[in-house]
């Protein structure tokens, strides 16, 4: 049984509009969308879970895999009665948006692929994702928060941005950011996958992101067949936290094709 997730349910149920789920990366919580939230729930439905492990949700320590992310996601849409939605992802959320379309893509009417990439780990990076598991469960997440931050928001983000992401990482508990660490060194490449994507799907990445730069959104979006490509400007890994308008103007002109 998965556990429950926490969650926020904005917007109208009764409209026509295909709902809005989003998908935070690590290590976040739901509060990441929060700009998209506001933005997108007074003319839709917009769901923004807590991924098992972070924020409100139940902590799973162990190892989580990108499949068992993607199926509390769909047992949460079942209990809220979503058949089909919008699905956007950030990071590792962008991961598990390619996991969930590989599961259930009849579900899926349109893909948000942010600051993410597709390939599978390499054995360097899997040995990395384990070192730093066992770091955070020894440390806390305090001083890997503090060392990562300005690659997480641009040096020159907005100082509550930064706040912002920095009181996410920190609020992560250790065991959920470790199981997840663990869960995507193991993940499969989903390069195949997206050439078979049939759906509409906006690949975003910001200009200066150094987790994900612009080649990886670049190769995404070659490989999904029908995909827009948008660069953010004067934004690093968090583009829809450092530069909300233009992130939402993307998203809204993706979903305005539904």
């Amino acid at each position: 049984m998965a556990p429950f997730l926490a969650y926020e349910d904005k917007g109208a149920q009764a409209t026509t509009a295909v709902p809005l789920v989003l998908i935070h990366g690590h290590p976040f919580d739901r509060t990441m969308w929060a700009p998209q939230v506001a933005a997108f729930s007074p003319a839709r439905r917009v769901i923004a879970p807590d991924l098992r492990g972070y924020g409100a949700s139940p902590v799973v320590p162990g190892i989580t895999p990108l499949s068992v992310f993607a199926e509390d996601v769909a047992a949460l849409l079942d209990d809220l009665r979503v058949p089909e939605f919008a699905l956007a992802g950030l990071s590792m959320g962008g991961q598990i948006a390619m996991e969930c379309y590989r599961l259930f893509p009849e579900r899926v009417r349109a893909l948000v692929l942010a600051d993410t990439f597709a390939a599978a780990e390499t054995p360097a990076g899997k040995v990395s994702r384990n070192e730093t598991a066992d770091r955070l469960l020894r440390e806390g997440m305090d001083g890997y928060a503090d060392e990562v931050l300005h690659k997480m928001v641009a040096p020159y983000a907005r100082p509550e941005v930064a706040a912002h992401v920095r009181r996410m990482m920190t609020g992560t508990p250790a065991e959920g950011a470790a199981a997840a660490l663990r869960g995507r060194a193991e993940r499969p490449d989903y390069r195949e996958l997206l050439t078979r994507v049939t759906v509409p799907t906006l690949v975003v990445v910001g200009e200066d992101d150094e987790y994900t730069p612009v080649a990886d959104a670049q190769a995404l979006h070659e490989a999904v067949p029908d995909s827009v490509l948008h660069v953010v400007r004067k934004a690093a890994h968090m583009p829809n936290l450092e530069q909300p308008q233009e992130f939402n103007e993307a998203l809204a002109e993706l979903l305005a094709r539904l």
